[in-house]
């Protein structure tokens, strides 16, 4: 089965991209993306899959994963069971990693853990254990101090012990996953997320009528275009109301595309079952709570 491939969102002015989701979440499924990847579990166990590789998880496990390595954790939990936050994420891009490498001899320590990610890599758990607070920071810090907590987590990578865990001989087949007309549609709607990106534009761009495209790419994700296309959006003012508490909800609703507030409250409320007000106040709610104890 061929991976789908996921949207890494990074916003403007930032290097790479740190986040939290819960479970079940869209981003659960057989998948990749260029982006290099370190997650850390915090609640759940299950199954794992990286490469040709097949696991159990439980909180505390942390794994990195190089550019195009498919992945995916499949939680056990009960029907209709909702778990706040699974995870936690760090995502960045491949020539940002290599800009730094190439300019700061410093870096030259990293390369050969970058090399080995490409296969998968699960770290032991004192490095889980060091690096968990530092992640929960990043993903609400900003400017300088959120790079310095950025370097700081590869530092502690690169000094732990780790497992490799996909084949030698694995190696993803990119040429065919690239060239299927899906993929390249979703890559361009990423990148044009917050334009009005017309269904006929897409499947003129994958050589489609607009109805096949329209037949494909429902099979394909499960959603219409518009559906999809929304729910994208949603997904990134989550990722941006939870990363800044002080982030204004009118603000955060023009930025990830939407034309007017009642029509982003409608569709926000459709997804998370609240409005983004409340999802804010839940999760700083959340947030002093972790500090409480």
């Amino acid at each position: 089965m061929q991976p789908d491939l996921e949207l890494v969102h990074i916003r403007k002015g930032e290097s790479f991209s740190a986040w939290m989701h819960g479970y079940p979440f869209r981003t659960v499924r057989w998948h990749y993306h260029p982006e290099y990847e370190i997650h850390l579990i915090v609640a759940t166990s299950g199954k794992f899959y990286i490469g040709d590789f097949v696991g159990d998880f439980e909180p505390g496990q942390l794994i990195m994963t190089g550019p195009n390595l498919p992945q995916n954790w499949i939680s056990n939990i009960q029907p209709g069971q909702i778990v706040p936050i699974r995870s936690r994420v760090i995502q960045f891009p491949e020539a940002f990693i290599d800009s730094a490498c190439a300019h700061m001899a410093e870096m030259s320590v990293l390369q050969p853990m970058l090399e080995h990610s490409r296969r998968g890599l699960l770290f032991d758990a004192e490095t889980s254990r060091k690096v968990r607070p530092l992640i929960e920071r990043v993903i609400e810090t900003q400017g300088l101090a959120r790079l310095a907590l950025f370097w700081e987590i590869l530092g502690h990578l690169v000094e732990g012990q780790y497992e490799v865990l996909a084949s030698l001989s694995f190696q993803l087949d990119l040429t065919r996953i690239n060239d299927s007309g899906i993929n390249r549609a979703i890559a361009h709607l990423k990148d044009n997320l917050t334009e009005q990106v017309d269904e006929g534009d897409l499947a003129h761009m994958v050589g489609q009528s607009k109805s096949a495209f329209s037949r494909a790419f429902k099979r394909h994700t499960g959603k219409t275009l518009v559906r999809y296309r929304n729910q994208l959006r949603v997904d990134l003012a989550c990722q941006l109301l939870l990363r800044d508490a002080n982030a204004r909800v009118g603000e955060i609703c023009f930025e990830v595309g939407f034309l007017n507030l009642s029509n982003f409250n409608r569709h926000f409320q459709n997804f998370k079952g609240m409005s983004p007000s409340q999802f804010k106040a839940t999760f700083a709610a959340n947030r002093d709570l972790a500090k409480v104890a």
